[in-house]
């Protein structure tokens, strides 16, 4: 099965409906799968739903889809450093799920792993535990998390052999593995593809089994949110 497709639209081809939920890696701007997301965009698919860690910056990463209006819900960790975004919720145009950040890769992962939803003391007695089932274990309060099933997951990968099993690198794997599992269809961009077998088994961060398509992305300018600098001091 040939899993490579020339470019990120013919990747995504028959994939994209309006209110489609997408689970999407990354963290910030590292690891975030920007050709997908680009496609997405021109693509005119509307009222999404991203279950992201954020939803990048100001026309950077899912950022650029805020400006376009194709979002309608975010299932978030973070959410600052985004203007649009910020304005979009205090507005009302925006739907806002907040969810701590380690119930959100759990729930990405119980979601590959087939578990509808598990307990978790993370978020009791705040606000994210609101509509909530609460469940007692040993006389300590646990607030049921369901897990995420996506239409589709897009992911950024290092390194992808022919049949899709993948490398990330460093901390650009952040949300890059659960999110891949959890969705029914995984697209995946990567910098670049290597033969089948060239990859050492202990090496593989994702099986292939979890990807259906991929495209190789590069070259890729490697972004930073914010650039702080500072005057060299004398010698």
């Amino acid at each position: 099965m040939n899993k490579l497709y020339p470019d990120a639209a013919s990747a995504l081809d028959g994939l994209l409906k309006d209110g489609m939920l997408i689970a999407a890696g990354g963290f910030g701007l590292c690891g975030i799968p920007e050709r997908l997301l680009d496609a997405i965009q021109a693509s005119g698919a509307t009222n999404l739903t991203f279950a992201s860690n954020n939803a990048g910056i100001d026309n950077e990463g899912i950022g650029k889809l805020l400006r376009t209006k194709q979002v309608s819900k975010m299932i978030s960790s973070y959410v600052g450093e985004n203007k649009e975004f910020e304005r979009q919720y205090l507005a009302g145009e925006l739907e806002v799920e907040f969810c701590p950040q380690g119930t959100l890769a759990e729930r990405m992962r119980a979601g590959g792993a087939g578990i509808p939803g598990f307990y978790t003391k993370t978020g009791v007695g705040t606000a994210v535990a609101e509509g909530k089932e609460v469940k007692i274990f040993d006389g300590e309060e646990y607030i049921l998390e369901r897990g995420i099933f996506a239409d589709l997951s897009i992911v950024k990968a290092w390194r992808a052999d022919e049949t899709g099993n993948l490398q990330f690198r460093k901390t650009a794997r952040n949300f890059n593995q659960p999110a891949a599992t959890c969705g029914k269809v995984c697209v995946v961009e990567v910098e670049e593809v290597v033969p089948a077998g060239s990859i050492n088994p202990d090496c593989i961060h994702l099986p292939g089994v979890y990807v259906q398509r991929m495209i190789v992305g590069a070259p890729y300018d490697k972004k930073i949110e914010f650039r702080t600098l500072r005057e060299r001091e004398a010698a």
